[in-house]
């Protein structure tokens, strides 16, 4: 039987199928090193808001706690936003005519709320209560990363699904003690493999159930 193609063939064959496997694994790699810069994540990106809040002045230097303007943090699902009224509660006796401030002494006046544009968020599938992981001891800086030294606010952390899921399967190398929940200079201590696993057991903290499905998505 005559031969139709030429033995060369057969090298060309195998190298375009190992080509295209390789490429193939080359565009997955490049989606994947896409989805994890800041572009798409977007950590590390400040955004601009209707005032230059510093966290780094008023929780880092002046030590105002968490708790002072996020009110329902320990109580609700949402850690809240603070009123114009609780700005005022200082800025109505100290830098009173500063510029800056403008937008915080208007809203006062109008009655109108300032619109800050949210920086960190889940998607609207995903249910995250910031109370319980503030029971659980779970601290501020573990998700919104070192939020006492940002002089304008930005995501810390990417806070997808595979982020999330880190902790939840094991939560033993976030939790930290209750009352170092709102401190934003608390690190990672040397016998956390220790204190890990005795905070768990201490908070009761159901580890068994944490990565089922319904757990975030209700």
């Amino acid at each position: 039987m005559a031969q139709i193609f030429h033995r060369s063939t057969n090298t060309i064959a195998r190298l375009s199928i190992y080509g295209a496997v390789i490429l193939i694994a080359l565009l997955g790699y490049a989606v994947d090193v896409i989805n994890n810069t800041s572009y798409v994540t977007e950590v590390n990106n400040a955004r601009p808001q209707p005032i230059p809040f510093s966290h780094k002045h008023h929780v880092g230097e002046l030590g105002l706690d968490c708790r002072y303007c996020h009110t329902s943090v320990e109580v609700s699902s949402s850690a809240g936003m603070p009123p114009t009224e609780t700005c005022m509660t200082c800025h109505s006796q100290i830098w009173t005519n500063a510029a800056v401030l403008q937008p915080v002494r208007q809203s006062l006046a109008d009655h109108q709320p300032l619109h800050w544009v949210r920086v960190n968020r889940v998607p609207d599938y995903v249910y995250f209560d910031h109370s319980i992981h503030v029971a659980k001891g779970v601290g501020c800086t573990t998700c919104h990363g070192p939020i006492g030294a940002m002089p304008l606010t930005y995501r810390g952390e990417p806070l997808t699904m595979g982020w999330c899921l880190s902790c939840h399967r094991d939560p033993a190398q976030f939790v930290r003690p209750r009352d170092h929940v709102f401190d934003p200079e608390w690190s990672t201590p040397p016998d956390q493999k220790t204190l890990g696993p005795q905070l768990v057991r201490g908070y009761h903290i159901d580890t068994a159930g944490l990565t089922d499905c319904s757990r975030c998505h209700r």
